[in-house]
């Protein structure tokens, strides 16, 4: 009992400074990456809107349920169907936080094959959703599509300014709008920490508490190679694709659990299966793509998805056998490259975090509970 809670602790504090810098990361890209703007980007049909919609989505930190309205908005908003898929494949497939924290558990090759697999797959996915359903109709939601602000301009000129009476009135007025935007940008970087500390970790800490449990028992339990004749071959590899296709779980969650399945013995190939299907396919996306996009979407969203899954999992582990690379041995010999005193300060605030976030939570249900009765 004492090992396993010794190395879940061990864990959670290797795990903690890369997840915060993640959620730091998050925070930025939620407050200076406006929403019109990826609507902008992804628009039209053809091979660039879906490879943009790749590379846009990949970095950013959403869960698989969280990209779900970002997507939707982003179709109703004027952007094709495949890249509408590209971006609802890569997002929750990778982002800063999950590629953090498999550089700290997976080790830096998984590290970068994580994320170039999930845009490679998300390219593939939306060529093929495209090729399937034609020539794209955009969806047309008129609170999406028209600017009331368009609309005045259109209708009447905007009035000329008054003239500047004093220059003791411009100074003030001056030193009013460089107030206003730093107060702006103030209230911008506040409102990123906030989603970043409360509803994106909110979004996946259970899993990964899940993940990190997982991986603690494996490592205290399982003897090292336990699966390492099974763990490479074709099968092993649809086997995940059937245990993480129907999952909830997130880029970030997904990780532990990848770490301990590959300290079972499974091949670096199909814990990258598990990563990349878990996270793109679950029940809540699969019903909101078939609603959104319609059926033929659907299933070249989903062969895309898997084929490509399982493709780079079997391309991963030839690689790996062909230049004798052993993923496993670098995870046995992980150490940390920070201080000790960094990384116990970095797991105590991400505990502080989500106890917060649990006693937020009881205290909403309490609320609620008080207000039925």
């Amino acid at each position: 009992m004492l090992s396993f809670i010794d190395n879940f602790w061990q864990l959670f504090v290797l795990s903690a400074p890369w997840l915060l810098v993640g959620l730091l990361v998050a925070a930025i890209m939620k407050a200076w990456i406006p929403m019109d703007w990826l609507q902008r980007q992804l628009g039209g049909d053809g091979v660039k809107p879906v490879v943009k919609g790749a590379l846009l989505g990949a970095p950013l930190p959403l869960c698989s349920c969280g990209v779900i309205p970002a997507a939707m908005q982003l179709r109703r908003g004027g952007a094709g169907k495949g890249a509408t898929v590209a971006f609802l494949s890569a997002t929750p497939e990778t982002g800063v936080d999950s590629i953090s924290v498999s550089y700290v558990l997976l080790g830096p090759l998984m590290a970068i094959v994580r994320p170039v697999a999930a845009i490679l797959s998300a390219i593939t996915s939306g060529l093929l959703v495209g090729k399937a359903t034609g020539h794209d109709q955009k969806a047309t939601d008129p609170s999406a599509v028209k600017s009331c602000c368009a609309s005045k301009t259109a209708a009447t000129p905007a009035p000329e300014p008054a003239p500047v009476k004093s220059a003791c009135c411009a100074t003030k007025k001056t030193a009013a709008a460089q107030l206003s935007r730093r107060q702006k940008l103030w209230q911008q970087a506040k409102e990123g920490v906030q989603y970043s500390t409360g509803k994106l970790l909110s979004d996946f800490y259970l899993w990964l508490m899940i993940g990190l449990f997982f991986a603690a028992l494996v490592q205290t339990l399982v003897p090292m190679d336990a699966l390492a004749k099974y763990g490479s071959s074709i099968w092993t590899m649809l086997l995940m694709v059937l245990i993480s296709v129907p999952m909830y779980v997130c880029a970030t969650a997904s990780t532990p659990i990848a770490a301990a399945l590959m300290m079972m013995g499974i091949s670096p190939g199909a814990a990258l299966v598990f990563m990349q299907a878990g996270p793109a396919t679950n029940i809540a996306t699969i019903s909101v793509v078939l609603k959104e996009l319609g059926r033929r979407a659907l299933a070249a969203y989903l062969f895309g998805v898997i084929v490509m899954s399982v493709f780079f999992g079997w391309l991963l582990d030839t690689a790996l056998d062909y230049f004798d690379i052993s993923v496993q041995s670098a995870m046995q010999h992980q150490h940390s490259v920070l201080p000790d005193w960094l990384e116990l300060a970095a797991a105590l605030l991400l505990a502080a975090l989500i106890l917060r976030i649990l006693w937020q939570q009881w205290q909403q249900k309490r609320s609620f509970a008080s207000a039925n009765h």
